[in-house]
């Protein structure tokens, strides 16, 4: 069976081939009867690299719950490929934070702390032998 266009261009997008998927066709669960016992229109995806896992069974007929779980694992591998460069960009923006130069109001009030706790410092000292 081949894929529509639309989700092997998703999929080429994110760098993913469809040989990377294994794909099963399993009996449903829940109610229906005898029908859902009978028919195998479950689709079930499983990405190999990544082990995100999909399963369909909204529709009755086993080609619209295929694509219903391509575009499904599509869709979680775009968000985990986001999250992947948001992450890089905030650890990227947290390091320029770091690195930044003091302002110079930052760095009186720095020294005005340092010499405050030296000040309530002072106080502590030996205890004289009596």
């Amino acid at each position: 069976m081949t894929l529509p266009f639309s989700i092997s261009e998703r999929l080429a997008r994110l760098g993913t081939s469809p040989a990377e998927v294994e794909e099963r066709f399993v009996r449903g669960s829940g109610p229906g009867g005898q029908k859902i016992n009978k028919t195998s229109s479950t689709v079930w995806l499983r990405h190999g690299p990544t082990g995100i896992e999909v399963r369909c069974q909204a529709e009755r007929s086993q080609a619209a719950n295929r694509e219903a779980a391509w575009r499904e694992l599509c869709a979680k591998l775009e968000a985990r490929t986001r999250s992947a460069a948001t992450q890089v960009r905030q650890e990227r923006e947290a390091e320029r934070r770091r690195r930044r130069q003091k302002s110079r109001g930052q760095k009186v009030r720095m020294i005005e702390a340092k010499r405050h706790r030296a000040k309530a410092k002072s106080g502590r000292g030996r205890v004289a032998d009596w």
